[in-house]
């Protein structure tokens, strides 16, 4: 259903400009910007990703799942570079078609598990409390996340330092690649210590490279201080999504992964009406309230969760 979806809504944007259709095939929730975590999909895939890794350790398959992700959208955005027909959006089509193809032939394994409970239980029961303050978290890194969009950073970058489109257009393919990059790191540096020290060790450092964006002087130290942020700031991805499956019970991953990506999702739109006023006292403005946002949500995070233990790992 939702790759049908996915084509449908795809093909709207590449044929046509009537608003209100662009408007309702955005809205559907199927066609993202993002490369990773990108709505619907995403909480099915990381419900079934722990069932598919079996007796191994699920993070590795977390940092590929990403990684390919990442990979892919890189290579979109260098194909972008040819040239600015809406008709290049029929790739989501095609990507949908292949979604579907690929769905189809998946193992009922990946959602059923002989752990699952034989009493039907409510979709959280257990790990209620966990799920809620994990979202609570995941809500304000997100909100901290839509200060600095990619649009924005295309603005701050042309506006501040006049890059130009296809400079804009190779900053973002690295980008990309390191993404790919800190994926693979995060999960060696999680096997030796641990999801949520990977999660807050790297993202904290992050947040305070993002700040210091905003006082850049040049092109150059704003294009260093940003691929660096991105060489780390990724590296929580696969240990997060691994970590929120790893403290509920299996019978509740589907539903937490819906409970935290949704917190995400909800709060992230906010942000951006407010960067946007932001922007008229500064142009750094909205880097530095992220960096801040995100650093807290670490803090946050370290503070309520260093004492959880974690499945397969050895207590702190």
């Amino acid at each position: 259903m939702l790759f049908v979806a996915l084509a449908l809504e795809g093909t709207v944007f590449a044929l046509t400009d009537w608003l209100r259709a662009l408007i309702v095939a955005g809205l559907s929730g199927t066609v993202s910007t993002d490369v990773v975590e990108s709505g619907p999909f995403t909480s099915l895939e990381q419900a079934m990703l722990p069932h598919a890794a079996g007796a191994h350790d699920p993070t590795r398959l977390f940092g590929t799942y990403n990684t390919v992700a990442t990979l892919a959208g890189s290579g979109g955005a260098l194909i972008a570079l040819v040239g600015s027909s809406p008709r290049w959006l029929l790739a989501y089509p095609v990507a949908a078609a292949a979604g579907l193809f690929a769905s189809a032939r998946l193992s009922p394994a990946v959602e059923l598990g002989h752990e699952l409970e034989e009493e039907p239980l409510p979709p959280l029961h257990r790990s209620r409390g966990i799920v809620l303050r994990l979202s609570a978290l995941f809500g304000l890194d997100s909100f901290g996340g839509g200060f600095v969009p990619q649009t924005f950073i295309a603005y701050l970058f042309v506006r501040k330092y006049d890059a130009s489109p296809h400079t804009l257009a190779i900053l973002f393919f690295a980008i990309g690649i390191l993404q790919a990059l800190s994926f693979q790191a995060a999960i060696r540096l999680a096997g030796r210590v641990g999801l949520l020290r990977t999660m807050v060790f790297t993202h904290l450092p992050s947040n305070l490279l993002l700040a210091a964006i905003a006082f850049a002087p040049n092109l150059a130290t704003a294009t260093v201080l940003l691929l660096s942020r991105f060489a780390l700031s990724q590296m929580d991805v696969p240990t997060r999504q691994a970590y929120v499956m790893a403290v509920v019970d299996p019978s509740e991953r589907t539903a937490a992964a819906a409970y935290t990506n949704s917190a995400r999702y909800l709060t992230r739109p906010i942000a951006p009406l407010i960067a946007g006023a932001t922007l008229r006292g500064a142009l750094g403005a909205p880097f530095f309230i992220a960096g801040a946002l995100k650093s807290i949500y670490d803090a946050g995070l370290y503070i309520l969760f260093r004492n959880v233990n974690v499945e397969g790992e050895r207590p702190s």
